[in-house]
């Protein structure tokens, strides 16, 4: 039997919001496995420092999630400097204001929803024809567990979690026979600049519900990630990994 490794030696991958925090760290570890990477963000000044930092084979890319249109001009791009597609990572995504429910606004709602899910199914239908074609692929996306659980005060961002990993199971079903491998990964709070967008209360909550007591690191989730990516998790699809520090219940 062969032996099976994480080298990513040859592959080409997509990281959405890549500039920074998780999805910094998921570029990183992936481009240390061998990937060439895109960097690919809204902030496009961002990707390219990224880009700079990891090194010759990170490409930075601007890309809006939320925007058809731009999604596949974006990975229209990565195809004409690579010729082939190997990982997409959706990570791109927002918190979204904390208020309950009865004081949110459609907009609050629309915009958490349109980057977050509509976003994950808008750059994983953009890669796919290439996947198909080359009759390859892996598709690995950030939820979070609070698509599990719903976090009050956070409706938008727990329903779109939610979507993802629901999503998720289902493009896996879609592509069984194509070679094309899609999970997802669900983190607890991790220690990113996103946070700064949650009030102390609401971080602290959130803290108190995990049961080691601490924050997760981005690196902590960029090595599942990796593995998700990788030839070992050659019989995984339509998973979602917790990244939770003991929080998850199922």
């Amino acid at each position: 039997m062969s032996i099976i490794t994480q080298n990513l030696t040859d592959q080409t991958a997509i990281v959405t919001g890549a500039a920074q925090g998780i999805g910094k760290a998921i570029a990183e570890r992936l481009s240390a496995a061998g990937a060439t990477v895109a960097i690919a963000d809204l902030n496009f000044d961002n990707a390219k420092q990224t880009a700079k930092d990891i090194g010759t084979n990170a490409l930075a890319v601007q890309i809006d999630v939320a925007d058809a249109k731009r999604v596949r001009s974006t990975i229209n791009t990565c195809l004409e400097h690579w010729g082939h597609i190997d990982i997409l990572v959706n990570n791109a995504g927002i918190v979204g204001r904390d208020v309950p429910v009865k004081d949110l606004t459609e907009d609050d709602w629309d915009q958490v929803l349109d980057i977050n899910l509509k976003g994950t199914f808008l750059c994983s239908r953009a890669v796919l024809p290439s996947m198909l074609k080359q009759k390859k692929g892996t598709i690995v996306s950030v939820a979070s567990i609070s698509g599990k659980e719903g976090n009050p005060s956070m409706a938008p961002y727990s329903v779109s979690k939610a979507g993802i990993i629901c999503f998720t199971k289902a493009l896996a079903k879609e592509h069984l026979q194509d070679n094309i491998r899609v999970n997802c990964v669900s983190p607890a709070l991790i220690e990113t600049p996103l946070i700064a967008e949650v009030d102390q209360e609401q971080l602290d909550y959130m803290t108190s519900k995990i049961p080691l007591g601490r924050l997760g690191q981005p690196e902590e989730v960029a090595a599942v990630v990796h593995f998700l990516a990788s030839n070992d998790a050659s019989f995984v699809t339509g998973q979602c990994y917790d990244v939770s520090g003991g929080r998850a219940t199922y």
